[in-house]
């Protein structure tokens, strides 16, 4: 989650009575901007800005504003870049506006920019924590683009300097969102805790608290702390954006609604904030809802994210012609550096989507050729946007599996007890297990393919659930999404249970080496002999192996 901070503003001067009033109106002007960008109210933010510009037209004044862009969910770079140069027309040994441009550079992936922020943080002799401070902010703003190293020397200094009056909140818990970025929970903690007691709104603490316990994958102790921030303030929409993050985590599509609603509710029409919350929505797998949110601000948008989102979304419609014109259209109008890994695998899904129907046999050859190449490129980088081989599997069997195919298939009161178990309690694995058994036993492989899912989302390393959904998958007829679970089964499996787990090890080899047998003949030699090497009596295998061996 992106964070914002406190600002200090430089003092200005015209005789005593008139300085005491002009610094308690203008810093309220600048809080309730600070207050509206931490709360996503950026809209409003952008409007309390360019109001104080108007004015008092400072340097500082268009450093904010800037900044403002490029806290907001997308960053616009090329406002943030207007804003930023205007800062320098007014003042132009202005360090801050300086530190802007640098950081937008830092934000298109330019590498330089760290150097170029550290000269413009040694020409400020270091003397003013809130160069410092933005300094660091900057080297923690981008998730793939940053320095948490340097951030936290800067930050360190920044605290020092400004602990001869009162060290605001924002010091710690940005020292805290480096220490994050350099994986290290234990230090971010100590520093978001040291923010607790100065911050005015506990709500963002607690908020950042509970991101920090999500990283770490503590759900029970991230809920607690967002529980807090919404109890502290329950107008604070960051909170209910960082819940749906928890409820999506556990498939609890219905409650993940309801927080983006509250998110909706509490943030603002900023169309970037609403650009956001359609992204949350397409992770929800609300699809209908991201595309309402999306087709609103679809026209207020320069960005070309929003033909990515588009694409996505029709990726999901299986409406992959249209899928590729709106990446097509994002890839040639969007910075080379926004382009990621996840996108080229979506590229290589909707090639694989587009190659199902193709007639053309050179065609259809070149598009799952492209597709194997960009999928291959998403799972290099360990992206984990989608489940890659799964989803390739699914476009080959006809289609993924949604909860409406789940909800009307065969159906008993068992099942319906335990569906109501499940809903109140997303974490009861014993209902989630008992659930996916009972689908199963009513040959309803969509309900046993998702329950089994949820039971992975819930417990990753459990390796029986695998076997279970391959299992699922095979029944229903989708031998490919079978294999991929198959093969998960197998290499989730721990040395220490190779024997506890022997037979189903030797089914789940033989089902991959049966389904490769046609157009992977190498591996299905392979997995058969690692099947009869677990049960040198299964027949089955004995029957493959002698066929695929003449």
């Amino acid at each position: 989650m992106k964070d914002i901070m406190n600002m200090n503003v430089k003092k200005i001067a015209f005789g005593a009575a008139v300085v005491f009033f002009t610094q308690f109106a203008f810093a309220q002007t600048v809080q309730d901007g600070i207050n509206s960008i931490d709360s996503d109210k950026f809209a409003q933010a952008k409007t309390n800005f360019t109001n104080m510009i108007a004015t008092a037209p400072t340097a500082e004044n268009y450093f904010y504003l800037g900044n403002t862009y490029l806290k907001q969910g997308e960053p616009d770079f090329a406002a943030a870049t207007d804003s930023f140069n205007k800062g320098l027309a007014a003042d132009s040994k202005s360090y801050l506006n300086k530190l802007g441009l640098a950081t937008v550079k830092l934000g298109k992936g330019d590498k330089n920019a760290v150097a170029e922020i550290q000269k413009i943080v040694t020409d400020s002799r270091e003397k003013d924590a809130e160069v410092l401070f933005r300094a660091a902010e900057a080297l923690t703003l981008f998730e793939k683009n940053n320095s948490p190293d340097l951030a936290i020397q800067f930050l360190n200094k920044a605290i020092e300097r400004a602990q001869r009056k009162e060290v605001p909140a924002h010091y710690y818990y940005t020292l805290g969102d480096a220490y994050r970025l350099k994986k290290v929970p234990g230090d971010a903690m100590t520093a978001y805790d040291k923010a607790l007691p100065l911050a005015k709104n506990k709500a963002s603490v607690y908020t950042r608290i509970g991101t920090l316990w999500m990283a770490a994958q503590q759900w029970q102790q991230a809920k607690t702390s967002i529980d807090k921030a919404i109890a502290t303030d329950p107008t604070y929409a960051p909170a209910y954006k960082a819940l749906a993050a928890y409820d999506i985590r556990y498939q609890q599509n219905a409650k993940a609604t309801q927080d983006l609603i509250n998110y909706t509710k509490y943030a603002d029409e900023d169309p970037y904030t609403q650009l956001e919350i359609a992204k949350l929505y397409f992770t929800n797998e609300d699809y209908a809802n991201s595309k309402q949110v999306l087709d609103k601000i679809f026209d207020k948008i320069n960005d070309p994210i929003k033909f990515k989102l588009r694409a996505y979304q029709l990726y999901a419609d299986g409406n992959y012609a249209e899928a590729k014109q709106n990446m097509d259209s994002f890839v040639s109008q969007a910075d080379k550096s926004r382009v990621q890994p996840a996108d080229q695998g979506l590229q290589g899904l909707i090639a694989a989507g587009l190659a199902k129907t193709e007639t053309d046999a050179a065609k259809k050859s070149a598009l799952m050729s492209e597709a194997q190449q960009k999928i291959a490129i998403a799972k290099a980088a360990k992206d984990e946007t989608m489940k890659w081989d799964l989803e390739l599997a699914n476009i080959a069997g006809g289609g993924g599996v949604s909860q409406s195919a789940a909800d009307a298939g065969p159906t008993n009161p068992t099942i319906e007890g335990l569906k109501q178990k499940v809903a109140a309690n997303s974490q009861d694995s014993d209902s989630l297990f008992k659930l996916a058994t009972a689908y199963q036993d009513a040959k309803n492989w969509n309900g046993a393919i998702l329950t089994w899912q949820k039971m992975i989302a819930l417990l990753p390393d459990w390796a029986p659930a695998y076997y279970s959904q391959g299992y699922s998958y095979q029944q229903a007829g989708n031998n490919d999404a079978a294999k991929v679970a198959y093969e998960k089964y197998i290499s989730t499996v721990k040395p220490a249970e190779v024997e506890a787990n022997k037979q189903t090890l030797a089914y789940a080899y033989f089902a991959v080496a049966y389904m490769a047998k046609d157009n992977d003949l190498p591996k299905a030699k392979d997995y058969v002999a690692k099947s009869l090497q677990l049960d040198p009596t299964y027949e089955d295998a004995i029957n493959l192996n002698k066929q695929i061996n003449k």
